[in-house]
């Protein structure tokens, strides 16, 4: 929500927030699961009124936003286990998307190494490449980071591999799929 001049010690000027700065548009929120509880109510303030203050300020200012949210908890869950409030739960369960966890949708892992292999190319390089074999073990893992972990893992590759070619050794110890879950 921002801050003004003096708030706090080390807030030297006034900083506009992601809300206001949003106004008119939308802000993402990720792992919405994990506010605490002041934040939720504070959120759910802006998503029925459009209202908030800037920290130190008794000002009450206005923005048009859209709010997109996602988490890797189930809210339902943490409703009714008291850690997620009812009210912003519905507020956010207007249209939900599932995206099934990497290890429940290994089609897409050559897709996305491929896509981190293009984004973390040099501008006007070609792209590294990925041996069979390297492919192999980076299918068989089960990710319980999710698509972060696999793009960690290649970055980690690319800064390893000598060349132009990932092999398995310049991957990052990777538990077997049977202790990946433990």
């Amino acid at each position: 929500f921002g801050h003004e001049q003096g708030a706090y010690t080390g807030a030297s000027r006034r900083r506009i927030g992601r809300v206001e700065a949003a106004s008119g548009g939308t802000v993402f929120l990720d792992e919405v699961g994990e506010l605490t509880a002041s934040m939720q109510l504070k959120l759910l303030r802006v998503i029925e009124t459009g209202e908030f203050q800037r920290v130190g300020s008794n000002t009450t200012l206005r923005a048009d936003v859209r709010f997109i949210a996602a988490t890797h908890r189930d809210l339902a869950v943490e409703v009714k286990e008291g850690r997620f409030r009812k009210d912003l739960f519905y507020r956010f369960n207007v249209v939900c998307i599932r995206v099934p966890p990497l290890r429940e949708r290994r089609e897409d892992i050559p897709l996305l190494i491929d896509h981190f292999l293009r984004a973390h190319a040099s501008p006007g390089d070609v792209p590294a490449l990925i041996s069979p074999d390297a492919l192999s073990l980076l299918m068989d893992y089960d990710y319980p980071g999710n698509v972060r972990e696999l793009e960690h893992a290649v970055e980690s590759a690319l800064a390893l591999a000598p060349g132009p070619l990932i092999a398995p050794e310049h991957l990052p110890d990777l538990p077997p799929p049977d202790s990946a879950s433990a």
